[in-house]
């Protein structure tokens, strides 16, 4: 119920600060910190469950991780800030790493690991992309192909 919870409320924050015009800058570093903080133990809890199972995505997680994190450097360079987009794939890998576990727990299938693991470098990368495309920092940029 609490993981639930906490996926809920992770949504519905941007949705409220939106609709009550309270979004801030703040706002959305923070909640792109606390996606990073949900990844990270996400990956612990589930190569702890998991256990061997998982060993073929290690590698997979590192190039994802890597790719982020020479996305996050891309910006600091270019704009001074670390800056993450809410991007629709950003959003959509966040959704499936979030069901990811619930998934696994209830059909044991490896199967839907590799669609969230492909979602979640390509929205990655789009990330880069925009970054290395862009003049100015826009963490509300919905995708590469939409200013």
């Amino acid at each position: 119920m609490l993981y639930v919870l906490t996926g809920l409320t992770d949504i519905l924050d941007g949705v409220i600060a939106r609709k009550t015009n309270s979004q801030s800058r703040f706002g959305a570093r923070l909640d792109s910190f606390a996606d990073v903080m949900m990844y990270g133990v996400l990956c612990v809890l589930f190569f702890y469950w998991a256990g061997d199972l998982l060993v073929p995505f290690a590698l997979f997680i590192v190039l994802i991780a890597s790719v982020r994190m020479i996305s996050l450097l891309i910006a600091a360079y270019k704009y001074h800030a670390f800056v993450s987009v809410h991007t629709w794939g950003n959003k959509l890998a966040g959704l499936l790493i979030f069901m990811a576990p619930v998934v696994y727990s209830a059909f044991k299938s490896l199967n839907f690991l590799w669609i969230v693991g492909l979602v979640a470098l390509l929205s990655a990368v789009e990330e880069m992309l925009i970054h290395l495309k862009s003049k100015s920092a826009n963490e509300n940029r919905r995708s590469i192909f939409f200013k």
